[in-house]
């Protein structure tokens, strides 16, 4: 099954080290585009259809009491002859749209998925996967190749529990090759809804339809203001509606947060092409020379070997490099915690696990944070 594209555009035309403040209040200009023909609902992409009810409970009840609810849905997803479902990147579905059309790509699937484990009482939990995948191209847009996949428990316990990964099983409908390096952070609710809505706005952008891009990417952003690849197709539409100076103002916001983010650079250098102003533009182009070698996790992975043989002024630097173009990735901040404690920076430390913890979207990180927080604060104290 080919790999989908969570489509973080990059208009062809395509950390700092500290969590920014929420999104500005003037990021948005709806005085620019025509209401949407439908209300964009987030709400409703993970809401069951009459036919999915019917066969969780009544065509798969029989299974589901032989075998437990997990595996009876997990057969159901998998197995030749039950939902036969199909890899189709066309467009980005709902769960009940995945379902009735029996296909979708890898977000569609794991939507769809995922509504009907909890309508069966399983607990589900999301993942971002990233790999070496590198960019590609569809018509005038980049796309960046993006993964997602979830796993599943067998029943709700108690709720004070962390997820437990033993007890968890793997939903993936595209499985890494034999010996491929991938990387995957946990992800909430708001993410998964916020890619769904950047996803069907890129579709809507690729597609000519530029109001209807601007509803949904609005929609992506207010739903998860820190998923910065909505940040980035928000400024794709403007460029598109021919608003240059609102397509700076969110390039150059992207930048503020994440200074080595590629695809604000990209477009932001593109943008600087066609207003005639070369110097900046070729500056940009420099800069984003000296970034695209370097795949996602790179700088943490350098890190990390760095942080195994005790090197922690060059881990600090890795992870602070990591940071810059991924700003909100709690293991990072955490990586340059404890490289800055290495180093005796008890300050820095605590700064950092403080933003580790902000950046966090599972409760038991956030528990186990806190608490590494609390005894570095002891430690100044005495």
């Amino acid at each position: 099954m080919k790999r989908c594209l969570v489509l973080l555009l990059a208009l062809c035309l395509a950390a700092c080290a500290s969590v920014p403040a929420p999104v500005p209040a003037n990021l948005f200009d709806d005085s620019l585009f025509e209401a949407p023909s439908h209300p964009v609902a987030p709400g409703d992409v993970f809401a069951l259809s009459d036919s999915m009810r019917r066969f969780l409970d009544e065509d798969l009840a029989r299974e589901s009491r032989r075998k437990g609810p997990r595996t009876a849905l997990i057969d159901a997803l998998y197995a030749p002859g039950q939902l036969k479902l199909d890899y189709d990147a066309q467009r980005t579905r709902t769960a009940a749209e995945a379902f009735e059309a029996r296909s979708g790509n890898c977000l569609s699937l794991v939507i769809m998925s995922a509504a009907m484990a909890r309508h069966l009482g399983l607990p589900v939990q999301f993942h971002s996967v990233y790999s070496d995948a590198g960019w590609g191209r569809s018509g005038d847009l980049l796309v960046s190749n993006g993964h997602v996949n979830l796993t599943l428990r067998n029943h709700f316990g108690d709720g004070r529990v962390r997820f437990d990964v033993a007890e968890a099983m793997l939903i993936d409908f595209d499985p890494p090759a034999p010996g491929q390096r991938q990387y995957s952070r946990v992800i909430d609710d708001a993410t998964v809804l916020a890619m769904y809505m950047n996803n069907r706005a890129a579709e809507l952008l690729a597609a000519g339809q530029v109001d209807e891009a601007y509803w949904h990417v609005r929609a992506a952003i207010e739903t998860q203001p820190t998923f910065m690849q909505a940040h980035n197709t928000l400024a794709v539409v403007y460029l598109r509606r021919g608003a240059l100076a609102r397509a700076e103002r969110v390039m150059r916001q992207m930048l503020d947060v994440e200074p080595a983010n590629t695809a604000a650079l990209s477009n932001l250098a593109n943008l600087y092409e066609r207003a005639g102003r070369a110097q900046e533009a070729a500056s940009l182009q420099s800069r984003l020379a000296r970034l695209e070698p370097y795949p996602p996790y790179h700088f943490f992975q350098r890190g990390l070997e760095a942080m195994e043989r005790r090197d922690y002024a060059l881990a600090r630097t890795m992870f602070e490099k990591e940071i810059e173009r991924a700003a909100y990735h709690h293991e990072f901040h955490f990586g340059l915690a404890l490289a800055s404690y290495g180093l005796g920076d008890l300050k820095e430390a605590q700064r950092q696990l403080g933003l580790a913890m902000k950046a966090s979207t599972r409760d038991a990180d956030r528990q186990l944070y806190a608490g590494k927080l609390e005894k570095l604060r002891a430690l100044r104290l005495q």
